[in-house]
C-alpha cells in the first residue's frame, strides 16, 4: 500500500450561506475549500486508466455541491460533512480538509480564518 500517494485539490472556490449569524445565511459568501485524499496511486500510474485512480474531476463537483448544500452553523461541521463525502469513495484512505472563510465576520483584520480536519474511513 502506498500511503504517501496523494490526490489534492487546492481553492476550491464555492458560494454558500453557513454561518453563525443571520446576515451570513441571508447574504452568504465566498468560502475556499483545500482537500487532500491519500490513496494508492501504483496501478493508475502503471495503467495509465482513469478507472484505477480516484477522477478529482468529479471530486471536485462532489466537494462543491456538499459545500452548497444545507447551511450550518461552524465551518468545522462543514469540514467534517466535505471529508465524509470524500471518504465515500472506495479507494480514499484517508483525507484532509481545510475549510477557508476568508470573510468571517472578525473585527479586526485578517487575511483568513480556516479550520483543517483529518479523516480516516470507518470500515
Amino acid at each position: 500500500m502506498a500511503d504517501s500517494d496523494l490526490i489534492e485539490l487546492t481553492g476550491l472556490r464555492v458560494f454558500a450561506r453557513h454561518g453563525v449569524f443571520e446576515h451570513e445565511r441571508r447574504d452568504g459568501q465566498e468560502f475556499l475549500i483545500d482537500v487532500a485524499v491519500w490513496t494508492d496511486l501504483e496501478r493508475a500510474a502503471t495503467s495509465d486508466d482513469l478507472a484505477d485512480t480516484i477522477h478529482y474531476g468529479v471530486l471536485a463537483e462532489r466537494v462543491v455541491a456538499a459545500a452548497e448544500g444545507e447551511p450550518v452553523d461552524l465551518i468545522e461541521t462543514l469540514a467534517e460533512r466535505i471529508a465524509s463525502v470524500v471518504l465515500e469513495h472506495p479507494a480514499a484512505r484517508r483525507t484532509r480538509v481545510t475549510v477557508h472563510k476568508p470573510e468571517a465576520p472578525i473585527r479586526v483584520p485578517f487575511a483568513d480564518v480556516a479550520v483543517t480536519i483529518t479523516r480516516e474511513p470507518r470500515r
